[in-house]
């Protein structure tokens, strides 16, 4: 067998392997590792050169018809029988000791029927750290901060008894910058931090401002600069921003006077929020039952636990009535969270000839007035502080600290999109101070696959992925080093510029998914699993393998697409880029399970081993024999014989997988395995600039992406297209902007996003498909 020195290359890089002339010594270990390492090349091999079914093929979404033609169901479209409506009264201030709150005007209104203040609901919420309100209780924190809810019989009458509560404030100075909110004397957000509950991985400092600090260490960064032949240090940031998904926050809450408790909401992780709401209102967990049904977008602005806490109370407080609360778009930019802040600072030392000695990163990122999930930001960006660079010494401080702003949370990278806007442009300006080309540059500090030991001083695994070829890919077709096509005006200019990244699911080790495949009579299959479809089409995909699995036509494998607690299999959460990896690993095994008991019973029918035995196109039948054969039909309840005697039952398989490879990362120097595995990149753009008007406008996006093994190319094509556009917005439009403390564009008119006429005419998206074995095919 000839192996393409393309495969054998990116296993290997820079040890190129000639099998047919490739000299075996007579030592064990070198036999041994020779070995090894071409049954890794087959083994890959195999993989690529497989023929699939549903594998690798372009596939439209399962969810994409109902969404189209409006009859796809999400939180807002939820209305029960005697359902209630809440209304939020919020802080005009940033930061304000709430002296009184009064609904006296507000009760007498036709139509209220309750209202809550935070004194009413006396619980803690928080993910990491115990310190959120669900309503604010001694003191408001933003201007934004839900201070009392209104309960109404319809909408109109919650929103005109809004108006007429009266809460009288104490204005107290705010604190809206982090790195003010650092420095001793500056106003404390949170006087109680040190008596909040917190995971042990979280550590904030009482009497400060600090929600976390993550540290990591690697060498002597002094050392290292005393022996760089150039050290280069700068200032970077980037504002806050709002995730801007379509559907704003809902949630419809019932209280039961049994004690049970059903919730629909907008939430991308529902186990999350079952488990979340049980430890923080001390509701049985067996009571709690979540239903996500649609999700219109989430970008990590609906992980975690949201409103659900506050409308669950408020159905109890309102006689056991079910409660709606949707959020206006207004309301959701002000009192709903949104993307962390990040000041930063980086000294680089680098040899000469281009070699990276030496780097010091100090991360503040601004969480606004809640740690939510924004510690945890802190803390991804912390051990991936670097970036997908081999550097011998390192010191990563990520400070994540309180202001008195709305709170911050997860987001599309969660932290590694801030990161690697610092770490890239410094990349640039170092490349440009030494007079190396910039790809260049890159190119010899890059992780390389099986040798480089990463900042937490783990060894790159051989079937990591291939950041070079990345790289390359996106330089060649950028064009890079070659002369470009002029402007059409002599006062417009053009450039081009590309940026490196890496990005691993920031998950706990003991992370986990389950699957459930339930036959059904007519030999289709449902697949249960609790990852949600907000938009990133893994259903899909998930759908795809099942069918590869199970032998059967894709049309009759249907995945539930609403999730619900009791039913659903658990899945921790939808975030951090996990879902088709832990999911997709769980729905093989469940799908593996099930073919299992299929061929079993077959093997019975067919008087064959079921060794011999094949399911092609929802029959099973003897290899070499195909007129050998039984409808999985037939089998998917259980066989009845002509005699009527029956074999077997209803087919159900069940799948799981946990996260491996990682350990917990050490307190003191941040080192250990933090992630399951990395998917490395590359981005491009073309730019051109009218130095008149001072517009930008990205002629074109280039993108490159290392990505295993495409399972659904159009829709991986999908999300590099959307998620280009979503970061371009970011770049060149989005920023929440305060005044006084105040946000000044809490709409759409102000705060500006990428609309159609600002995409470029020009995407490339390069499909790269390294092997990695433990991932799905």
């Amino acid at each position: 067998m000839v192996f393409p020195p393309i495969l054998v290359n990116s296993l290997f890089p820079g040890n190129l392997v000639d099998l047919p002339a490739a000299r075996i010594t007579a030592d064990i270990v070198g036999i041994a590792n020779y070995i090894i390492h071409v049954t890794f090349i087959l083994a890959c091999w195999i993989l690529l050169t497989m023929s699939f079914k549903y594998i690798g093929k372009p596939t439209a979404r399962i969810d994409g018809w109902e969404k189209a033609n409006g009859t796809a169901i999400y939180a807002f479209d939820i209305e029960l029988p005697g359902m209630l409506y809440a209304k939020l009264v919020r802080s005009p201030y940033p930061h304000a000791r709430i002296i009184e709150v009064n609904g006296e005007d507000a009760r007498r209104q036709p139509g209220v029927v309750k209202i809550v203040s935070g004194k009413d609901v006396p619980y803690k919420l928080g993910i990491y750290v115990g310190d959120r309100d669900i309503l604010a209780t001694e003191k408001a924190l933003w201007a934004g901060h839900p201070v009392a809810a209104v309960v109404a019989k319809t909408l109109e009458a919650a929103e005109k008894a809004v108006e007429l509560v009266r809460v009288k404030y104490e204005p107290l100075d705010p604190v809206l910058d982090p790195l003010e909110a650092l420095k001793p004397g500056a106003p404390i957000v949170h006087e109680r931090l040190g008596e909040y509950r917190k995971l042990p991985v979280f550590n904030p400092i009482p009497g400060t401002n600090i929600a976390n600090i993550f540290r990591l260490v690697r060498g002597d960064v002094q050392e290292g600069f005393s022996q760089a032949d150039l050290v280069v240090e700068n200032e970077y940031s980037m504002p806050m921003v709002s995730h801007v998904y379509m559907e704003p926050m809902t949630v419809v809450a019932h209280y039961q006077r049994d004690g049970r408790v059903d919730v629909w909401t907008s939430a991308q992780s529902p186990f999350t929020v079952r488990y979340l709401t049980s430890v923080s209102l001390g509701i049985p967990l067996q009571n709690i039952r979540v239903h996500v049904p649609y999700v219109g977008g989430g970008f990590g602005g609906k992980a975690g636990l949201n409103l659900e806490p506050l409308v669950i109370l408020l159905s109890k407080l309102s006689g056991y009535r079910p409660v709606k609360l949707s959020l206006s778009r207004e309301e959701n930019f002000t009192s709903a969270a949104v993307r962390v802040g990040l000041h930063a600072r980086i000294k680089t030392g680098v040899s000469k000839d281009g070699r990276m000695i030496a780097e010091e990163i100090r991360y503040v990122f601004d969480a606004g007035a809640y740690a939510d999930y924004a510690v945890n930001v802190g803390r991804a960006a912390g051990y991936a502080g670097v970036g997908p660079y081999e550097i011998p010494n390192v010191k990563v401080e990520s400070y994540t600290v309180y202001t008195n702003k709305t709170y911050a949370t997860a987001f599309r990278g969660f932290g590694h999109m801030e990161l690697h806007w610092c770490v890239e442009r410094q990349m640039d300006i170092v490349a440009r101070k030494l007079g190396i080309d910039p790809v260049e540059f890159r190119l010899k500090n890059l992780h390389k696959p099986g040798k480089s030991i990463t900042a937490t001083g783990v060894r790159v695994r051989e079937d990591a992925g291939r950041p070079d070829l990345c790289l390359k890919a996106v330089a060649e077709a950028l064009g890079w080093g070659k002369p470009r096509e002029k402007p059409d005006r002599p006062w417009k200019y053009r450039g081009i510029g590309l940026a490196v990244f890496m990005k691993g699911p920031a998950q706990p080790p003991n992370s986990a998914a389950s699957a459930i495949i339930r036959f059904n009579e007519d030999g289709s299959a449902t697949i249960h699993v609790g990852t949600t479809e907000i938009g990133q089409g893994t259903l899909t995909a998930l759908a795809q393998l099942a069918a590869e699995e199970l032998g059967i036509p894709l049309e009759m494998v249907r995945v539930s697409t609403e999730k619900d607690t009791l039913f659903t299999a658990y899945t921790w959460q939808t975030v951090g880029s996990r879902s088709l990896f832990m999911d997709g690993n769980a729905v093989i095994m469940a799908a593996r399970d099930a073919r299992r008991q299929i061929l079993e019973r077959a093997a019975k029918v067919l008087k064959a081993e079921p060794s011999e035995l094949e399911i092609v196109d929802g029959v099973v039948r003897v290899k070499g024999k195909p007129w050998m054969n039984v409808a999985v039909k037939d089998l998917a309840m259980g066989y009845t014989y002509p005699d009527g005697t029956s074999i077997g039952g209803p087919v159900i398989g069940r799948g799981w997988y946990i996260a491996r490879h990682m350990t917990n990362l050490d307190p003191e120097t941040g080192q250990g395995s933090p992630t399951i595995f990395e998917t490395y990149g590359c981005q491009g753009v073309e730019i051109e600039v009218d130095v008149l008007t001072g517009e930008v406008r990205v002629l074109r996006i280039v993108s490159a992406f290392d990505i295993g093994k495409a399972v659904n190319p159009l829709l991986v094509e999908g999300q590099i297209v959307g998620g280009s556009v979503m970061a371009m917005s970011i770049a060149l439009m989005e920023e929440l902007k305060y005044g006084d403390g105040r946000m000044l564009n809490p709409n759409l008119t102000d705060y500006k996003i990428a609309r159609a006429g600002d995409v470029p005419k020009e995407f490339r998206s390069i499909i790269i498909e390294t092997p990695q074995l433990d991932g799905p095919y």
